[in-house]
């Protein structure tokens, strides 16, 4: 055994992601890939803990009619990082450090170019946006100022995003892990402080929001200045090379096609429960806020899921690369099985103890508590399906197969979740909204297995060949 893990380690040119063990390996990228997720997720639910204890379900209401635009943003950074992360693997397996190096230059260029758009245009068309998100007049005061300043920080929001990506592939998958938490840390101290003693409201938690985005960012960018192993910043890499962007975003435009659909789906989804929510006692805001504490507790779930594909991308990736179909296959049943597992616990948590997750986002009257318990309870009903789906879109994205990972992105939120949002109310009024969220979960989990037993019956050929 010794003996072949070395030939493999020679024939590698000694990089681990092709001779090491497949456990091991998905443990050290997977891990620092999860709490990068989490951090992302982090950042919002910590504002809305303390923007729930400090100003309550109006303050709440107002970060949920702003997340599109956070959804636009990680969209475009998720599409270059992604995108730019699994064609630089692939380089790396075919032992081409040049061009990943390259690539790392392209993807940064490309960011920094982005945030200058997004900035311009979320400040010009802010107001209409706001309402088109959902603002009402009671929260458009609070989603004016929340997303103005977060606006602010989207450079190094996205920077941040796209680094972390390149650092896992780099082969540092700690750094991304350190830089993000270095920024949560940060937030988690600076907004009680901002919130509660300067009683800035929700201007003092977007910027502590903003300010933690900074620090993240800045360490991943010393990170490829001095540390960075096969990619490092210089200046001849620093231009945007149409090549690159030719073989490298495609692969993204799955990642992208999610954050897209969740913007969507956002904006759908909360004029939906406005709608539907006024005509009950519930209430179109009190619908609203609830439903935006139930996406986020799902994005804890969601993101662990997405650390883990994240994590198993650079195998994927450099295995595909290496021509190693075996690696491949075994990184895919691990992945799958570690995302299904942690899909299932986490919705089991949400089954049975509702009330006390959602005591964190502050105490509400009882109509609040009595709707947001519900919606817990069904909106998450399906999201015991979401692990191997999650690993699904990674193994198709990180193996050159953008169209695979781009329809499975689509599916659940584009295809399947707004249609259902739309068709379901008609008949079921409020209900159907929340009811909308399992059928999509249990629908795509059915067609994404016919994909991928597909793909597995073409890696068994290619480990028997």
């Amino acid at each position: 055994m010794t003996y072949f893990m070395e030939h493999n380690k020679i024939n590698q040119g000694g990089n681990p992601l092709g001779y090491k063990p497949i456990g091991h390996l998905l443990m050290q990228f997977a891990f620092p890939a999860i709490v990068a997720m989490l951090v992302n997720s982090i950042y919002n639910i910590v504002d809305q803990i303390f923007i729930g204890q400090g100003i309550g379900y109006l303050g709440n209401a107002a970060t949920t009619i702003s997340f599109p635009i956070v959804t636009i943003i990680l969209a475009v950074s998720t599409l270059l990082g992604a995108g730019g992360s699994a064609y630089a693997a692939i380089k790396l397996g075919e032992k081409k450090e040049d061009e990943a190096e390259r690539t790392l230059g392209t993807v940064t260029i490309l960011t920094l170019a982005a945030s200058v758009v997004v900035v311009v245009a979320g400040f010009v068309f802010l107001d209409p946006m706001l309402r088109l998100f959902g603002a009402t007049d009671n929260t458009m005061v609070y989603a004016r100022e929340y997303t103005s300043i977060m606006l602010i920080g989207t450079p190094f929001n996205m920077l941040g995003v796209v680094l972390s990506n390149m650092a896992r592939t780099d082969g540092s998958p700690s750094i991304a892990m350190y830089a993000m938490l270095a920024g949560a840390f940060l937030n988690t101290i600076l907004d009680p402080i901002y919130i509660f003693i300067f009683h800035w409201g929700v201007t003092g938690a977007a910027i502590a929001t903003i300010t933690s985005q900074i620090i993240s960012a800045v360490v991943l960018i010393y990170y490829f200045v001095k540390k960075g192993k096969s990619m490092r910043y210089r200046k001849s890499i620093l231009r945007v090379d149409p090549e690159i962007c030719r073989l490298a975003l495609p692969l993204g435009i799955s990642s992208g096609i999610t954050q897209i659909a969740s913007t969507i789906l956002q904006v759908v989804m909360n004029n939906s429960l406005v709608y539907y929510g006024n005509q009950t006692a519930v209430g179109g805001d009190v619908a609203l806020s609830a439903m935006g504490i139930v996406n986020k507790i799902g994005m804890i779930l969601v993101s662990i899921c997405l650390g883990i594909g994240i994590g198993s991308q650079p195998i994927f990736g450099f295995n595909k690369g290496a021509n190693q179909p075996k690696r491949v296959r075994k990184t895919f049943v691990v992945a799958a099985v570690s995302a299904t597992s942690v899909a299932v616990i986490g919705w089991l948590v949400c089954q049975l103890f509702p009330g006390a997750i959602l005591s964190l986002f502050g105490t509400e009257d009882p109509q609040f508590n009595l709707f947001a318990e519900r919606c817990l309870r069904i909106y998450m009903l399906g999201i015991f399906a979401a692990g191997f789906q999650v690993v699904s879109t990674s193994y198709f994205q990180s193996t050159g197969q953008p169209l695979k990972a781009s329809i499975l992105s689509m599916l659940r939120q584009l295809l399947l979740l707004i249609p259902l949002i739309l068709i379901l109310p008609l008949h079921f009024g409020l209900s159907g909204i929340l009811y909308a969220g399992p059928t999509a979960d249990i629908i795509s989990a059915i067609v994404v297995s016919q994909f991928i037993i597909h793909e597995l019956r073409k890696l068994n050929k290619a480990c028997k060949a």
